[in-house]
């Protein structure tokens, strides 16, 4: 990744910015839908999805994958929990923006990672590093502290940030690409979701052709929401080292928390600070962490290099993969709120 032109590395910066900005700012973007409900807006969210990126890769013409992933029944098992898992997530994002739950919703991506790196260590039997045990311990503090602050715990937070670590580990084990994973799981979304679109206007309740041209528009508009930043991730992801991607992946919720407070005016009482105050210490022991050890495994790597051949070539490999896995708190994954 180091061996990238200056000029690439800057356009996978941009791109990374663009992705992570987007999802930053999406708070912006669901209250125009009102007065379309939760429901409606997560449904036309997966119909769009799909006919946005479907569309992609018909001009890119990358179907292959689709055969081989209805050979193997395991690897759409695991797309169909993801796109189960991820229907959560997504539809409760956005019941908490428009319900006026902004930061609380913040805090669920900035506790992501800590989640992650838990359920790591509870199903996987990953080892931490103390710095991370630290980190770890600081978060769940700071969940108890919100938990006093709230009066009972912040489960919008934790239900984002558990629905999220769950479809980060699934996704990690289907191993598709960004657009070919939405893909396959908004084909797997898209039918329950026409139905309840078509059984909500039956009803009379659907706002889509009601509202105006406009509103319609917006709604249609939400499938082009969803995957532009996954393009722009995507271009990001194969020009700048994964370490960057891990760092910008904080930019998300560092404006979600900007706006919930400047923007929509969510009151920040002072449990509520000490809470976040522990959880961006917590992720500051991660990333420096985080970071210490990928310059440790870079100079490891830059060292073998002058080991002879004979012998380098394991400790190469092993070095190489320590310096790949290195992120400022776990892999980022591609689809955000």
């Amino acid at each position: 990744m180091t061996g990238k032109p200056r000029g690439e590395r800057h356009i996978g910066l941009l791109n990374g910015f663009a992705a992570y900005g987007m999802w930053g700012l999406v708070p912006l973007f669901w209250p125009l839908l009102k007065p379309a409900g939760a429901m409606e807006i997560l449904a036309h969210r997966m119909v769009w999805s799909l006919v946005f990126v479907g569309a992609a890769l018909l001009v890119l013409r990358r179907w292959a994958w689709a055969g081989e992933l209805l050979r193997r029944p395991r690897k759409l098992a695991l797309i169909t929990v993801a796109a189960a898992v991820i229907t959560v997530n997504w539809g409760l994002y956005i019941w908490s923006v428009n319900a006026g739950h902004v930061v609380e919703a913040s805090l669920g991506y900035f506790i992501n990672p800590l989640v992650t790196i838990a359920m790591g260590v509870l199903l996987l039997k990953e080892r931490l590093r103390p710095v991370q045990w630290a980190a770890v311990g600081t978060g769940g503090v700071a969940v108890v502290v919100l938990t006093i602050g709230y009066g009972q715990p912040p489960w919008i937070s934790l239900c984002l940030a558990f629905s999220f670590a769950t479809y980060g580990l699934v996704k990690k084990k289907v191993g598709l690409g960004g657009i070919e994973s939405l893909a396959a799981e908004t084909a797997i979304q898209f039918l329950p979701a026409l139905g309840f679109l078509v059984w909500l206007s039956a009803r009379g309740d659907s706002t889509f052709a009601t509202e105006g041209a406009g509103h319609a528009a917006l709604l249609a508009s939400a499938g082009i929401v969803t995957a532009l930043p996954l393009v722009c991730f995507g271009a990001a992801a194969i020009r700048v080292p994964l370490s960057t991607i891990g760092l910008l992946q904080y930019l998300t919720p560092v404006f979600q928390f900007l706006l919930g407070v400047l923007y929509f005016h969510e009151e920040m009482p002072p449990e509520r600070w000490a809470g976040f105050s522990l959880v961006w210490l917590a992720l500051t022991l991660l990333t420096w962490d985080a970071l210490r050890t990928a310059r440790r495994a870079s100079r490891t790597l830059t060292s073998e290099i002058s080991v002879p051949s004979t012998t380098r070539a394991s400790g190469t490999v092993s070095a190489a993969r320590n310096a790949e896995s290195v992120a400022s708190g776990p892999d980022p994954v591609e689809a955000k709120p």
